[in-house]
């Protein structure tokens, strides 16, 4: 099988190490990838959000399965694109990943398919804003209506700040607050099966003890050990295919990943959001968990074939990835910093480095080229062995200002 990887994050890294291990895939190209895909895979220069230039590459490269990585392809109708030309495809069509793209509509379908989630207002006016938050009350929850990569979302007991972001965004959702701890959920979907991966949890708030603004993500973790029984079956029978089961009916099939964010309140599982690709940095830890060849299962899905009793196997032990930022981020994140010791850091038994935010510079120098800039993945036979070994490995990297959380999966492990 030939596989082509779209986009050049620390998920499109991991998404690459999970399709290299495959033995079913006997060519793998990434576009545009990353210094870090470039060591498993052939990249290629080009704009994934250009439809005719990702279905000309592949064409061209005799692709036979794209995967879609970031939301921002999908909107940008990639995935209709590449199906239009015959070529499977890992990922919604635009109409289908506006489960992500405009939260609007996600409540719209939650509504229509019975999915439990937070009461919320979609407001375009400073006096809605006013209204929502008056019915609402603090924490107040204001959520930019578009495609925000992870971070258009603002959670605050200050309500100036709300109101300010409301602004900012234009229209947005505005909801009652979840209470109770949240968890991520991905389903590999074929437009009328779903299959569950495991579940985990991440860390959005950029420092240590959940402080500071909300980022894309600085760290996660898989299994679990506190999670009630059947939490993945409720989910899946609750959440995941009621909504897979109203796309189909409005004729708008979902194939890809849908990813339920999602909290576990006093009143029961709570939708959070859904997300139309695989959440960053979950994915990164649930796919060093799987066993099961990826590959395979995501050509099952874009070709409509998936088992819905597909058994997945897993490995044992725990797995828990740490994201080392550059200096000022989320705010103003500084690029161009060299970084160095990952020979070191993957020199850990257990461990290993995806590159999120990296490029080449002068001299061939590896430096930061984004916010998020290195997931560090530390693996072992239970949470506290694998926190250790992922810390160990993150002690020795060196890049002027990073910066990154010292609790990822802390209380889960001391549990």
């Amino acid at each position: 099988m030939r596989v082509l990887v779209l986009g050049s994050g620390g998920r499109e890294h991991a998404l690459a190490r999970a399709l290299h291990r495959d033995p079913a895939v006997t060519a793998l190209h990434c576009a545009p990838g990353n210094p870090g895909t470039a060591e498993i895979a052939d990249n290629h220069q080009l704009d994934p959000l250009d439809p005719t230039a990702v279905t000309e590459l592949a064409g061209r490269l005799g692709i036979e399965l794209v995967v879609v990585g970031p939301e921002a392809v999908l909107m940008a109708g990639v995935g209709d694109a590449v199906r239009r030309a015959g070529i499977p495809c890992f990922g919604p069509d635009k109409e289908a990943a506006r489960i992500e793209g405009s939260k609007a509509f996600a409540k719209e379908i939650m509504a229509a398919a019975g999915v439990p989630t937070a009461d919320s207002r979609v407001c375009e006016s400073p006096v809605q804003v006013e209204e929502a938050l008056d019915a609402f009350g603090a924490p107040y929850v204001v959520k930019d209506d578009g495609l925000a990569a992870g971070k258009g979302v603002v959670v605050t007991r200050d309500r100036d700040v709300a109101a300010a972001h409301a602004a900012a965004c234009g229209r947005v959702v505005i909801e009652e607050y979840l209470d109770g701890p949240e968890v991520s959920l991905f389903a590999l979907c074929d437009g009328q099966h779903a299959v569950p991966l495991l579940p985990a949890q991440d860390f959005k708030r950029a420092y240590d003890g959940d402080e500071g603004p909300n980022t894309g993500g600085m760290g996660a973790y898989t299994p679990l050990p506190w999670a009630p029984p059947g939490l993945v079956d409720e989910i899946m029978s609750r959440v995941v295919q009621p909504v897979v089961d109203e796309l189909r009916r409005r004729e708008t099939p979902y194939v890809g990943v849908l990813y339920a964010g999602l909290a576990l309140t006093s009143q029961g599982v709570r939708v959070i959001e859904f997300n139309a690709r695989f959440g960053d940095p979950e994915v990164q830890v649930v796919l060093d968990r799987l066993a099961t060849p990826l590959g395979v299962l995501l050509q099952s899905c874009a070709i409509g074939g998936l088992d819905p009793e597909t058994a997945l196997e897993w490995r044992p032990g725990s797995a828990v990835t740490v994201v080392v930022a550059a200096e000022g981020y989320p705010a103003a994140p500084v690029k161009g910093g060299e970084i160095t010791g990952l020979d070191e850091a993957a020199a850990v038994d257990g461990a290993y480095v995806l590159h999120a935010g990296t490029k080449y510079g002068a001299d061939w120098r590896l430096v930061a080229g984004g916010g998020r800039v290195l997931n560090v993945v530390g693996t072992g036979p239970d949470l506290t062995a694998a926190r250790a070994t992922a810390y160990e490995a993150v002690s020795r990297i060196a890049l002027p200002g990073a910066h990154h959380r010292t609790d990822i999966a802390l209380k889960a492990a001391q549990a």
